[in-house]
């Protein structure tokens, strides 16, 4: 019973120290190095999959790779497009490791160079695919036909990694501040030439509608003045009409009221002085006391 005691005791601080199992979840796969050596079936390394596995306790190492599927996302980079002008362009990308062995033979495991090449991978293809292609292609519908060769090309170069690249995107695409000051500058000068061309139309109908209005005003004042001139002289006419007719009905009458007002004018101020002879026809009924 002791004996059994302590061969029992002995396997389970194995179990619970040692520990010469481990296991590898859904999602997961492990390569083991043992003495710094990846074990091998052939000329490739196992690869364990999901489930509970033993280990030499002490000697191999369990590295875990991520078998989910992963993110790529870029800084903005400077392309190149075939008319030789410059974008800033930034993509994402998505994949996962399809071949365990040729992805760590190509990157040792590391997620971290793993990207790096992904993105050198990617970066080259859409430099390429840039190339190719005008502005105003890529922005206006050329997109789509550009990310899927994009795409394309990743995925064939991506395969060397043991890495299946599932979508390539571009994020954004912008111009560089320099060539947008050049743009916003010459977009401001077009303007500028647009709104003077609108102000010298504007400034030219405004002289139209000037001229047209002094010319219509010139025109009613005219005709205002030849109709005043008219009626004025209408109305003489009447005045003088109606004076002969008066005149004419008893001219000694109307001669003595002239003369009545003649001397009322000449003579009804304190200030008047006339030194004359009292002779002629202006003194007719002055000296006759009777009229």
């Amino acid at each position: 019973m002791q004996r059994f005691i302590i061969v029992l005791a002995l396997v389970l601080f194995g179990l619970v120290v040692v520990n010469p199992f481990f296991v590898v979840k859904e999602g997961e796969r492990v390569i083991v190095q043992q003495f710094g050596k990846v074990k091998r079936d052939g000329d490739v390394p196992r690869v364990y999959p999901p489930g509970l596995h033993l280990k030499v306790p002490f000697i191999d190492d369990v590295l875990v790779l991520d078998a989910r599927l992963q993110t790529l996302s870029s800084e903005a980079n400077r392309f190149i497009t075939g008319e030789k002008k410059d974008l800033l362009v930034d993509f994402y990308a998505k994949w996962k490791i399809e071949d365990f062995s040729r992805f760590y033979l190509a990157t040792r495991g590391d997620r971290g160079q793993a990207d790096a090449l992904l993105n050198r991978i990617i970066n080259n293809g859409l430099r390429t695919e840039f190339g190719s292609r005008t502005v105003t292609a890529i922005v206006s519908g050329g997109r789509d036909e550009l990310m899927a060769q994009a795409l394309d090309q990743a995925a064939k170069s991506a395969s060397e990694l043991g890495v299946k690249v599932l979508d390539v995107r571009v994020k954004t695409i912008n111009l560089p501040e320099e060539v947008k000051s050049n743009i916003f500058d010459r977009m401001r000068s077009e303007r500028n030439v647009v709104a003077k061309g609108h102000r010298a139309r504007g400034g030219e109908m405004a002289e139209g509608i000037r001229a047209e209005a002094d010319r219509r005003v010139t025109v009613l004042l005219a005709d205002a003045q030849r109709q005043s001139l008219t009626l004025r002289g209408s109305g003489d006419a009447e005045a003088a009409k109606i004076f002969a007719d008066a005149y004419s009905k008893d001219t000694e009458f109307f001669r003595f009221l002239r003369s009545m007002d003649a001397y009322k004018r000449s003579l009804g101020r304190p200030d008047n002085l006339m030194v004359i002879q009292p002779e002629g026809d202006f003194f007719q009924y002055f000296k006759n006391k009777q009229g």
